[in-house]
C-alpha cells in the first residue's frame, strides 16, 4: 500500500511539474503567433501607407501639373491681353493722328476759303465803291428844277412835317456849314440821322451807297463809304 501511495505521489509530482512547462510553452506559442500577426498586420499597414503615399504623390504630381498648366494659361492670357491692348493703343494713336491730319486739312481748307471769301469781298466792296463813286459823280443836281421835287412849295403847305424836333449832335460840336465835296465824320451820318423816306420831304431817291441825312437844320446827301457830301440843302428844316 505504501509503495502504491508513493508511486501515486511521484506521478502527481511529475504531473504538477510538467503542467507549468506545458503552459509556458503554450504561452510562448501564443506570443509568437501574436507577434507574427502584428508583423503581418504591420506589413499590411506599411503597404497601405506606401500605397497611400504613392497615390498622394500621384495626386500631388497631378496638382502640380494642373497648377503649371493654369500658370501657363494665365501667362498666355496676359500676353494676349497685352498684345490686344498694344494693338488697341496703336489703333487709337493711328485714329488720333488721322483725326489730327483731317482737322488740320479742314482748318487749312477753311482758312483758304475764308481768305478767298475775304479777297472776293474786298474786290466786291472795291467794285461797289467804284460804282458808288460813279453814281455820286453822276449825281444830277438838276433835280431841283423838277416840279415833282418842289420841296419848298410842299413845305410851305405842310410846315409841321419839317419840324422833326431838336437835333442832337453825336458829340460836343458847334454847327458849321458843310459844302459839297467836304468829308464828314462817320458819327454824323450814322443810321440814327438817316432820312429813310426821302419822298416824305419831296426829296429825290438817293443813289446806291448814299443816304440823305439830317445835320442840324440842313439835309445832306452823303457817300456812306467815304463820308463825302454829294449834295446839300441848307435850312431845310424849321
Amino acid at each position: 500500500m505504501r509503495k502504491a501511495f508513493m508511486v501515486l505521489m511521484m506521478a502527481a509530482t511529475a504531473a504538477s511539474a510538467v503542467a507549468p512547462a506545458a503552459a509556458q510553452a503554450q504561452e510562448r506559442g501564443n506570443r509568437a503567433e501574436r507577434q507574427q500577426q502584428r508583423a503581418d498586420s504591420g506589413g499590411d499597414a506599411r503597404a497601405r501607407f506606401q500605397a497611400r503615399l504613392g497615390g498622394g504623390q500621384e495626386v500631388r504630381g497631378e496638382r502640380r501639373e494642373n497648377r503649371t498648366e493654369r500658370r501657363q494659361e494665365r501667362r498666355e492670357n496676359r500676353a494676349e491681353r497685352r498684345d490686344e491692348r498694344r494693338d488697341d493703343r496703336s489703333e487709337r494713336r493711328d485714329d488720333r493722328r488721322d483725326d489730327r491730319w483731317d482737322r488740320r486739312g479742314d482748318r487749312r481748307d477753311n482758312r483758304a476759303e475764308r481768305r478767298d471769301d475775304r479777297r472776293d469781298n474786298r474786290w466786291e466792296r472795291r467794285d461797289d465803291r467804284r460804282d458808288y463813286r460813279r453814281d455820286t459823280r453822276n449825281w444830277n443836281r438838276g433835280w431841283r428844277s423838277n416840279r415833282r421835287y418842289d420841296w419848298q412849295r410842299y413845305r410851305h403847305a405842310n410846315r409841321h412835317i419839317y419840324r422833326p424836333g431838336r437835333y442832337y449832335a453825336p458829340y460836343r460840336h458847334n454847327y458849321s456849314r458843310f459844302t459839297i465835296g467836304f468829308h464828314i465824320g462817320a458819327p454824323f451820318y450814322s443810321s440814327r440821322y438817316w432820312i429813310n423816306d426821302p419822298w416824305h420831304y419831296r426829296l429825290p431817291p438817293a443813289y446806291a451807297g448814299t443816304r440823305w441825312v439830317r445835320y442840324y437844320d440842313d439835309v445832306l446827301l452823303v457817300d456812306l463809304y467815304t463820308g463825302e457830301v454829294v449834295d446839300v440843302i441848307y435850312d431845310f428844316f424849321w
